[in-house]
Formats: C-alpha cells, structure tokens, sequence
C-alpha cells in the first residue's frame, strides 16, 4: 500500500473526504517526525512504538577499491511493533 492508496481507506473508513484525509496524514506524519527529532517515543497503544535508535561510529570497506573507511555514528528512526499489531499480522 502506498500513501494515495492508504489516503484512500483513511478516507473511505472515515467517511472524510480525500483532501481532509490527507491532511490527517500529513499532519500525523509531521507529528511522529517532529516528536523523533526531539529524541521522543511516539507510542500508540495496540500498534507500536516509533524511537529513535543510535549507531555508533565504525569502520568500513569501500567494495570497489577495498579502502578501509570510516563511517560516522548516526541515529535512525525505528519501530517496535505492539501486540495488536502483532497478532493481527499472524
């Protein structure tokens, strides 16, 4: 399912037009992002929780040249499903 088509069941499900639906969405998304850039846990009971995770500095090889180069730490956006979530999906 991609953005347009979940905008579509938002919509349908909802009985909201398409525009107010994606507006939802945007808004939603927005939310989520804004709240992980703070470092914040968005949990939404029964579904999951979004985090942020941390990757600490390592060394790597460049795959043509097989240099050795060194790739800096990061943080990434995760998700930890909920049990709804789960038991829905099996």
């Amino acid at each position: 399912m991609n953005k347009s088509e979940l905008i579509d069941h938002i919509a349908n499900a909802a009985g909201i037009s398409k525009a107010a639906a994606a507006r939802a969405l945007d808004a939603t998304t927005e939310a989520i992002s804004g709240a992980l850039k703070k470092g914040d846990l968005v949990t939404l009971i029964g579904f999951g929780t979004f985090y942020v995770g941390e990757r600490s500095a390592r060394s790597g090889r460049n795959p043509r040249t097989g240099a050795t180069i060194n790739i800096k730490a990061a943080k990434s956006p995760k998700f930890r499903a909920g049990k709804g979530l789960k038991d829905a999906v099996n």
